[in-house]
Formats: structure tokens, C-alpha cells, sequence
């Protein structure tokens, strides 16, 4: 059945932004900057090409083939820059030359069975792009706001539209019913912020997740607890712009926690092992320096006693462990990084001994 108060366009033109045109994907005009299918005819599409998968996924739990439901089905979103894809030589018409692209992934289906529920199929490879659906490739910057929420804007219209309607499909030829469930973990944080409507990376609000601040953070490096969400940034930014306790800006920024944009897309942001590596072994390479130039004597140290610290740090680390300086904190460096080998050849470089200890002791932790 049709989605209700949703448009059937899908082109965005560079000027006309809702040219109402009705054509199929490939006949779009070629100034279109964005090409989409429907969400929904996309789900239809993919759950087709799944029928086996389902039939099969029933017969396995020894459930009965003409069960009509309803099945649950948990989506997947991603949404990603992809970076330069500029025309390196050719006449084609005047695109920017950043792309965007946003894609789908069904992770399971499950269907009610008496009073709880079976799995049916659950995606094996889910981080493979033979089973990540493409559903908007747009010609735009991730970081331009306004193209980014004029071109998803309609895609997360018919994404509500869905999440309080059931889908009537004919699989295995009885028809049945299919709800969806959409996950947005498929963001890194630059588009968490933008979407969520946070301010940007070097804002002090550190954590798409949580209000700490930076020296908050600093401070507490354990007890952690999730409590950023969609609704709770809708009413922030409410606040942000009513400003109902008439309150100075640095005021009212402090009660929304830097939710100073309108929220559009729901996700759920988290972080993976790659970058919780990442994020250690920054603050530890911070700490290092701090150690061998020490600060604890010393707070007031200058820039140059600071940038000669890092050299410091840098020869012995190449001396030692053979980790070659690197400009932006990588995965193989991190994990290099946060080792006992290199904490006891860092503690060479610090004269205290009872630092030392602190040092083994923290990266033990």
C-alpha cells in the first residue's frame, strides 16, 4: 500500500529542488545531483530477493511455510561521504565534487511465533557491500548542510512513514506482513554531529553520546553512560532556538549541550574497537609527553619545551619500537602503541620512579 503524506518524487535537480518529475532512476536529467529509489520499493525490492532466504530460514525452525506474519524486519542505515570523485578531464555538466551516499542493509527478520518470536535470518557478512543497498548517491559536500538535508530529507519522511505502517508483500506466494525496525549506526561521528544536529568536531561537547565536556572527560575516565537521544536533541534544540528562560548564549548553550541545529535523521551512534583504540592511544601519546616533560612539576611549560617533548617522544618510539612518527593517529600505530613494550620504553624517558608505576599501572587498566 502507498506510504501516506509522502511524495513519489525521488529526483533533486541543482536548482529546482522539487521538480515533481516522475521517471525511473536511469531516465533522470543529467543535472540531476542526486539519484534515489524509494525507500520502501527498495525493501520490497531487497525482501524479493530474499524470498529463498525466507522460505528456507522457516523451513529451518521447522515453522510452516504459509505463516503470514507479521515478520519483523531490523534495517541497517548507513550514510557516508565518499570523498573526491571529481571528472579528472571531461566535459560533463558542473557537479561539486564530493558524493554522498546513503545505503540499507537487512540484518535480520524474525517472525512471531506463539508468544515470542523466531529468527529467521540473520545476515552473515553484515559488513560486506554485497549486501549493503545503495539508496541515495548525491552529488554534495557531507559537510553542506542545506543540500544534505533538502536531498534525505523526503528518504527519512517515507523511513517515519514506515516505522508506524506494515508492509503487505506476496513471498512464496502468500501474502504477508513485514515491519520494519531502522538502526542508524552506520555514521562516523562527522555525520553523527551534522545530522543529530550537534556542533562540530572541536566543539567542547566531546561525546555524541553523553554531555561530558572535555575537561569533564579528562577528569573521569570511567563511569560513562549513554544519555544523548534523537528526542531529547529535537527539544534541545527547541530550546536552542525559543530561548524560553531568556538566557545569555554561553548560558544557553550549557543547558542544550551544543544542540544548536535541528535534528533530522535518527541515529544510534557508538563506537566501535577501532576507534576506542584510536581515542586511548591519542590520550596516552598526550600523556607520554606530558610525563617526560614534567608537567606536574612544571604546568607552564612553553610551546617549544612541548613540541621538543614530542620529539623526544618520536625518536625514542622509532629508537625502540620501530613506530615511525605518524601526521594523524591510525589503527596499527594505536594498537602498537598501547603495549607494556612500549609503556616500560617510554618509562626509560621518565625519571620519577614512582611515575613510572603510574604509568604501567594506567596502561595495565
Amino acid at each position: 500500500p502507498p506510504l501516506t503524506n509522502v511524495s513519489t518524487s525521488t529526483d533533486v535537480g541543482i536548482i529546482d529542488g522539487l521538480s515533481g518529475l516522475n521517471r525511473s532512476v536511469d531516465e533522470y536529467p543529467v543535472e540531476a545531483i542526486s539519484k534515489r529509489f524509494r525507500y520502501d520499493t527498495a525493501l520490497v525490492s531487497t525482501l524479493k530477493d530474499m524470498e529463498e532466504d525466507i522460505l528456507e530460514g522457516l523451513k529451518s525452525q521447522d515453522l510452516e511455510e504459509y505463516l503470514s506474519g507479521p515478520f519483523t524486519v531490523v534495517v541497517k542505515e548507513s550514510c557516508d561521504g565518499m570523498g573526491d570523485v571529481s571528472e579528472k578531464h571531461g566535459g560533463g555538466p558542473a557537479v561539486p565534487e564530493k558524493a554522498v551516499r546513503f545505503s540499507f542493509t537487512i540484518m535480520t527478520i524474525s517472525v512471531a511465533n506463539g508468544s515470542g518470536s523466531v529468527r529467521i535470518f540473520e545476515e552473515a557478512k553484515p559488513n560486506s557491500e554485497l549486501c549493503c543497498k545503495p539508496l541515495c548517491l548525491m552529488l554534495a559536500d557531507e559537510s553542506d548542510h542545506e543540500t544534505l538535508t533538502a536531498i534525505l530529507s523526503p528518504l527519512i519522511a517515507e523511513r517515519e512513514t514506515m516505522k508506524s505502517s506494515e508492509l503487505m508483500l506476496e513471498v512464496g506466494g502468500i501474502l504477508r506482513s513485514f515491519k520494519f525496525i531502522f538502526r542508524g549506526t552506520g555514521y562516523d561521528e562527522k555525520l553523527v554531529r551534522e545530522v543529530e544536529g550537534l556542533e562540530a568536531s572541536g566543539s567542547v561537547y566531546i561525546c555524541t553520546l553523553c554531555d561530558a565536556t572535555r575537561l569533564e572527560a579528562s577528569q573521569n575516565l570511567v563511569f560513562h553512560s549513554i544519555t544523548r537521544s534523537h528526542s531529547e536533541n529535537l527539544q534541545r534544540y527547541e530550546t536552542w532556538r525559543a530561548n524560553p528562560y531568556h538566557e545569555s548564549v554561553d548560558e544557553l548553550r550549557d543547558r542544550v549541550k551544543g544542540v544548536s541545529a535541528k535534528p533530522f535523521i535518527e541515529t544510534l551512534p557508538s563506537i566501535d574497537a577501532l576507534h576506542c583504540d584510536i581515542g586511548n592511544a591519542a590520550e596516552f601519546y598526550r600523556i607520554f609527553q606530558l610525563e617526560i616533560g614534567e608537567v606536574y612539576r612544571n604546568s607552564n611549560a612553553t610551546r617549544e619545551e612541548r613540541k621538543k617533548w614530542q620529539t623526544i617522544l618520536d625518536k625514542h618510539l622509532r629508537k625502540k619500537m620501530n613506530l615511525k612518527p605518524i601526521m594523524r593517529m591510525n589503527g596499527n600505530f594505536a594498537r602498537k602503541l598501547m603495549s607494556k613494550e612500549t609503556v616500560e620504553a617510554v618509562c626509560e624517558l621518565v625519571h620519577c620512579e614512582e611515575r613510572q608505576e603510574a604509568l604501567k599501572e594506567i596502561m595495565d587498566l
